[in-house]
This record gives structure tokens, sequence and C-alpha cells, in this order.
């Protein structure tokens, strides 16, 4: 007998997590051209695209919050809040950094872009993680 077909459970918020993580990456790589080429552009894009991540990470961080809740026997939630967290405060650093005169956003916008679009993937590789549970089939 062939074994049913079973899709992975439907999370609401996966949308939220996988939008802040190319965001991030996008203000990285603006920071990047920024560095590379002194157009004040690319730092205000950069600042553009961290407000646009910090929403998205943030109601993802509202609900990892509720998932922190129902599910407290479990280790991923409390990694994959912490990580968010970690992820949202570094970014609203690096957004007040990005606030800052264009000229005076190097280095630390870049090092902080850099540290959060890493955070960012890590939530978001564990966010979309699922727990091993039962037997295969």
């Amino acid at each position: 007998m062939p074994a049913a077909h079973t899709s992975p459970p439907s999370r609401p918020h996966t949308i939220l997590l996988c939008s802040q993580m190319p965001l991030f990456l996008g203000a990285l790589f603006a920071d990047i051209a920024y560095y590379r080429s002194y157009q004040i552009q690319w730092s205000n894009f950069a600042a553009w695209l961290i407000a646009a991540a910090l929403v998205f990470a943030g109601l993802a961080l509202l609900f990892a919050l509720v998932g922190l809740l129902r599910e407290r026997g479990s280790r991923q939630p409390v990694a994959y809040f912490l990580l968010l967290l970690a992820t949202w405060v570094l970014g609203l650093v690096n957004a007040l950094e990005h606030a800052k005169d264009a000229w005076a956003v190097m280095p630390w916008g870049l090092v902080l872009s850099i540290i959060v679009a890493l955070l960012a993937c890590a939530a978001t590789w564990v966010g979309l993680a699922r727990p091993r549970t039962g037997d295969a089939r």
C-alpha cells in the first residue's frame, strides 16, 4: 500500500519570515555598493530596505512569540525567537546608524548590515526547519 502524501503544516508567518531576509540582504548589497562608489543614493536605498525589513521581522517576531508561548517543551521555538529578536534589535540599531548623514554611515553601517544579514539568514533557516517527530513511514 503506498504511503499517503502529507503536506507540511501550514504556518501563516512564513511569508513574513521569508520576506525579511532578502530585504536585509538587499540592504547589505546596497551598503557594499555605497562603500565601493560613495554614491549617496545607495545609502538611502539601504535605509529604506532596512526599514521595510524591520516591519516584516517585527511581525514575524510577534508570531514567534505566540509560537513560543504555545510550545513550551521544545527548544526550536526558543532559538527561533531569540534569533529573530537579535535580528530585529540589531536591525533597529542598523536603521539608526543609517539615519545619520550618508558620509557618517561607513564603516559601522556596513558591519551592522553584515551581522544583521547573517542573523536574518539563520533565523529564516531555523524558522523554516521542522522538528523531526515520529517515525518515517
